[in-house]
């Protein structure tokens, strides 16, 4: 069977239009109809868009005239205006009530008509009231499993961050590849291209005997629900947090369907546009030379871009975002890796809320292979912080000398994350901030001031001479906290006058700043600085989810201050001043 991203499409809709009819107590034999054509469609073992274009759709079984207009329609226009028109005519939180796992269109008809149900939060209420067991056919064991579909629901239907995902997939991929006949397998979508949340995962992977694979892969010990199983895919639910599907496909179509899985939606359709214009066609599967009808394979995904007369454009940049005609043009970033970053400038000690000694983190930092560390710990006016009181900045100074004394192969520098406080002004006195290698300036308090307020304590901050970055720019802590109101543009401005670097905070709940105003600094001639703002030594680590960031926003290792050698730093540093 082939696994097409188009025969799923087009079966999802017609199974919904079937369910959509079967709640509004449509003609039973035209839902009969649509639940058949879609089962048909999802298990063919031809490309639908292919059978279009050779005017065979209505070879598939249960495909008439009707459904294969409307097909065609969707092939053509990306939707189909019945099945727009069933979706206005029912209240949305209906629609959503059918893709809670074990309630059916009979089901939602049934709670909407007898308790008036027409959303997930009045049937979640109506279950604890235990109001739902008292309908036919329902009863306790039912009420009890819809209130934990609705659970799995709503834990699913969110993202969940980068880093949360990142496990998973490695324990999926490590339990996969001690299987025998495992060829290929990655994880592809978003987390393949490193964004800051992921949404499903997939998986793809090329085997001998698929069959044994999905066996396999349903029966893993982070499975808490499985929602599909066929032959060559299976959907499940695991950590009772995240859907992951897993494809099984042909190895010669490995390449293609890597391509067409890792997206994004917008650049597939511009690549697709782009094999056009250059006489192929490019689907999921196989890039067809339009001249003779010759299907090509290829081993790797670079090939697919080289026959289209692209060099190959990494994952983290496939968002549309101008990397096709930066690639025509010879133009693409020759993006950071993480072995270029030498050092760590926003470290927290027990000097102030970190959990680990100078000594120890340096030695933990030194293992990472890193150049040099700063310690940037807090001053006092974050007092949950244990901020070190400007009568202590002499004692951790002679303990950062005497750190260097101690220690062979990294070099500890002196640092403060000093608060940006809410008239503007700094936590430490000029006198204080000159004796400091490191100075990262940052907001922490009344962070709900309004845009002008924050924009003016963000410049300020920059137009002193002894600061050389701000720390996590916006604020903003992900799914959690919003950004702060803040002009960003008068913030690149001022940044980019003042020679001061912007952070790329690493700790995978803030990435702040995000990949889109990172970018917007780099064509600012803004210099970035990814730190991890580790609070103890397992949290060095962090640094890889700042460097996905910029990636994603297109920094090479020139446009990082931390990439610089340690002379080089220093020389810079002095510069600024």
């Amino acid at each position: 069977m082939i696994d097409s991203a188009k025969n799923r499409e087009i079966a999802l809709i017609l199974y919904q239009m079937a369910e959509l009819l079967e709640l509004h107590d449509q003609n039973r034999f035209k839902i009969i109809a649509y639940s058949k054509a879609a089962r048909a469609i999802e298990s063919l073992n031809e490309d639908i868009e292919k059978l279009c274009r050779e005017r065979k759709l209505q070879s598939i079984p249960g495909v008439g005239k009707a459904i294969a207009e409307k097909i065609e329609e969707y092939l053509r226009t990306g939707k189909i205006k019945s099945h727009q028109e069933l979706l206005l005519q029912t209240p949305p939180g209906l629609a959503e009530l059918l893709q809670i796992s074990g309630l059916g269109p009979k089901t939602v008809s049934l709670l909407h008509e007898k308790l008036n149900i027409t959303n997930l939060d009045e049937l979640e209420r109506a279950a604890r009231e235990h109001r739902i067991r008292r309908l036919p056919r329902m009863g306790e064991v039912r009420e009890k499993n819809i209130l934990k579909s609705i659970e799995r629901y709503r834990k699913r239907s969110g993202r969940i961050l980068y880093s949360n995902a990142e496990p998973i997939v490695n324990e999926i991929l490590a339990y996969l590849g001690r299987i025998e006949g495992l060829e290929h397998a990655t994880a592809a979508g978003s987390y393949r291209r490193r964004k800051e949340t992921v949404g499903d995962v997939d998986i793809l992977a090329t085997a001998e005997r698929p069959e044994e694979i999905v066996a396999a892969f349903v029966r893993m010990p982070l499975v808490e629900e499985v929602l599909a199983k066929g032959p060559t895919k299976a959907s499940v639910i695991m950590n009772d947090t995240i859907q992951v599907d897993l494809r099984i496909v042909e190895h010669r179509s490995y390449a293609t369907v890597l391509q067409y899985f890792t997206g994004s939606k917008e650049h597939n359709v511009r690549m697709r546009q782009l094999a056009l214009d250059r006489g192929y066609s490019l689907s999921e599967y196989s890039l067809t030379r339009l001249a003779d009808g010759q299907e090509l394979f290829f081993d790797r995904e670079e090939d697919i871009y080289l026959t289209v007369g692209l060099p190959y454009i990494p994952p983290e940049l496939r968002e549309d975002r101008g990397e096709i005609e930066a690639a025509l043009e010879g133009r693409l970033p020759k993006l950071v890796e993480e072995k270029d970053i030498r050092g760590d400038l926003h470290v927290h000690s027990d000097w102030s809320d970190g959990r680990g000694s100078i000594i120890e983190l340096a030695h933990a930092a030194r293992a990472l292979g890193y150049e040099y560390i700063a310690f940037s710990d807090h001053s006092p006016s974050v007092g949950i912080a244990g901020g070190i009181v400007i009568e202590r900045m002499e004692e951790k100074i002679k303990a950062v000398a005497e750190a260097n004394e101690s220690l062979d192969g990294i070099t500890v520098l002196m640092g403060a994350e000093v608060d940006i406080k809410a008239d503007g002004s700094l936590d430490y006195p000029d006198d204080i901030l000159q004796r400091i290698d490191i100075v990262i300036a940052s907001v922490h308090m009344a962070q709900q001031q309004n845009e002008r307020a924050i924009t003016g304590r963000l410049i300020s901050a920059m137009e002193n001479e002894n600061v050389d970055i701000i720390g996590h720019p916006t604020g903003r802590i992900i799914n959690q906290r919003e950004p702060s109101a803040m002009d960003f543009a008068a913030v690149l401005e001022a940044a980019a006058r003042t020679g001061t670097a912007l952070e790329i905070n690493a700790h995978p709940s803030r990435l702040d700043l995000n990949d889109v105003n990172a970018r917007r600094a780099k064509e600012m001639g803004v210099l970035m600085c990814i730190n991890s703002d580790a609070h103890d030594a397992a949290q060095l680590l962090n640094m890889k989810y700042g460097v996905n960031v910029a990636r994603r926003a297109w920094l090479e290792k020139k446009d990082i201050l931390n990439s610089m050698s340690l002379p080089a730093l220093l020389r810079s540093l002095k510069e600024r001043h």
